[in-house]
């Protein structure tokens, strides 16, 4: 995985560069030369996972496109592996990209789930779109915004 130019491929004031380089203890589930993925400390479930790349990346759109595919390779098996190793129905898997971001590392969360596990649907209140427009409207607003990102060939 290469970085973006300026992109230290460590910081020594992140907790999750540090377990990736050995330096912090941690329940390492994988190791290879993508990612590191560990138990959480703080579990929504036993089993909950924590999948990080190696370098130093904070959050996912600083994360180069060439990296993506092999970063959701290694989530994709380990929410297979933690299903199964953990007796689950399915998992959970979730990112936060800054906000509610505990540490900026970036972090790819696989949590085993179980139907009536108690866990309701995602951790904050859901709302309604005013009406037909405004869902219009903010789809419109969307799909100009990834036109910006990504002109048609």
């Amino acid at each position: 995985m290469t970085e973006p130019a300026g992109t230290p491929a460590s910081d020594p004031s992140c907790t999750f560069c540090r377990i990736v380089a050995g330096e912090e203890a941690a329940h390492v589930v994988l190791d290879d030369e993508v990612a590191v993925g560990f138990l959480d400390v703080r579990p929504l479930f036993p089993g909950h996972v924590l999948l990080v790349p190696r370098p130093h990346v904070v959050s996912l759109p600083d994360l180069p496109a060439a990296s993506v595919a092999p970063l959701f390779q290694r989530v994709q098996q380990l929410s297979v592996a933690v299903r199964d190793a953990m007796g689950a129905k399915g998992t959970f898997v979730a990112m936060n990209n800054v906000v509610s971001q505990s540490v900026p590392h970036l972090h790819v969360h696989v949590v085993p789930r179980t139907k009536g596990d108690g866990l309701k649907g995602f951790f904050w209140p859901r709302t309604r779109y005013a009406d037909v427009d405004h869902a219009a409207a903010t789809a419109a607003s969307i799909a100009a915004a990834l036109e910006e990102l990504s002109p048609p060939a």
